[in-house]
């Protein structure tokens, strides 16, 4: 269940790894993250996390159960076990629900070669024996399953998320 989340915002900080959702300027939630292994950018291909003010334009997989493997936003039947990350190990997991964001600053992170859409970058759930508080993503926002599943059901699309460097 999505609480009212409109003066609620997300804010990542890539130095501490962390992730704080403050309403009202109060934090309700946090936790340790993992961003990019190849730093903070915005450019297109640079597998790299996006800085600046973005927002939820959908939220995807709500119901799903956790662990449920996502491709291309979709779940593709499967469901993650740490043996199939020793048949598949370069495979990027995204697991269990998505936060896709989109950037609200023109010619930044909105829009041509710099666009957090166009370049999916989400906030998702990861195998639970990732690595955290320490970069290690293609670009996006990686939170452990309970925690994803603790962010997901208090965030709304459409609530703005402020990534920092």
């Amino acid at each position: 269940m999505v609480t009212s989340a409109s003066a609620s915002s997300l804010y990542i900080s890539l130095p501490s790894q962390t992730l704080q959702l403050r309403h009202d300027n109060k934090v309700e939630f946090a936790c340790g993250i993992s961003s990019a292994k190849n730093g903070a950018g915005e450019i297109q291909g640079s597998e790299q996390t996006p800085r600046g003010w973005h927002y939820v334009r959908a939220r995807i997989g709500e119901g799903a159960p956790v662990n449920t493997v996502f491709k291309g936003r979709r779940p593709t039947g499967e469901v993650y076990t740490a043996g199939m990350r020793q048949q598949y190990p370069q495979r990027d997991w995204i697991l269990t629900r998505i936060l896709w964001l989109c950037g609200l600053e023109p010619g930044f992170n909105r829009l041509g070669v710099t666009d957090t859409m166009r370049r999916y970058i989400y906030i998702h759930g990861c195998p639970d024996e990732d690595v955290f508080d320490t970069p290690g993503s293609h670009g996006c926002i990686k939170l452990h399953n309970p925690d994803m599943l603790a962010l997901f059901d208090r965030v709304a699309a459409g609530t703005r998320v402020l990534i920092t460097e």
